[in-house]
């Protein structure tokens, strides 16, 4: 049975937060969820949320689900001994990546990211804001090399995706992958599949 730890920032971005949530639950993985004051600004001004529920963001109320106050350092989380299977901070700020490139713990999010670095275990950040300042390319590269994960909230298009949904699918499903955990999310690149939708639908743009 896993269990992940997951943090939502400020980064526009609020589609993938949710989409990942309902992944996970629906995966029956147990998730540990943070949220940043900004990520719930997020969470508010994307999605409409006025107060953040487990539930809202899930689908449906799940007891594998676990919310954390942004501010308790005292928290499980903190701790190496809480063994968690990985963290993904979904979508991850340039404050955020430059607080945990930096080694601050001034909050459950940068804490926690930090014991899964000290702890060598998967830490993926789902950046999203564009474009990069120097700033930004030296913090991803000093995590790089700490062992997380930079995955770029960045759809690929091989697939023919036909909604905004699709493209969510995209980022979540190998979200997913790096994490190690099972999905039906249609990301994987399949020659023979990508030739007949392409053929498909040059024959739609043709009628």
């Amino acid at each position: 049975m896993k269990r992940i730890v997951m943090a939502i920032t400020g980064a526009s971005g609020a589609v993938y937060a949710r989409r990942l949530v309902q992944s996970l639950v629906a995966a029956d993985v147990e998730t540990h969820i943070v949220i940043s004051p900004m990520g719930r600004r997020l969470l508010h001004d994307e999605l409409g949320l006025k107060r953040v529920v487990l539930a809202d963001l899930a689908g449906s109320a799940s007891p594998r689900a676990r919310l954390y106050d942004y501010r308790d350092l005292g928290a499980a989380l903190s701790s190496g001994s809480f063994l968690t299977d990985g963290m993904v901070i979904c979508p991850c700020s340039s404050n955020t990546l430059g607080a945990v490139a930096a080694g601050l713990w001034d909050n459950l999010i940068a804490r926690a990211a930090a014991v899964t670095l000290k702890e060598a275990r998967r830490l993926v950040l789902v950046t999203r804001e564009m474009p990069l300042s120097q700033m930004d390319i030296a913090n991803m590269l000093r995590l790089s090399q700490a062992g997380a994960v930079i995955c770029p909230a960045t759809p690929g298009f091989y697939l023919h995706p036909q909604s905004v949904a699709d493209l969510v699918d995209f980022v979540v499903g190998k979200v997913l992958d790096l994490l190690g955990l099972r999905h039906e999310l249609n990301t994987r690149w399949d020659a023979d599949n990508a030739a007949h939708t392409a053929s498909a639908a040059g024959r739609e743009t043709a009628e």
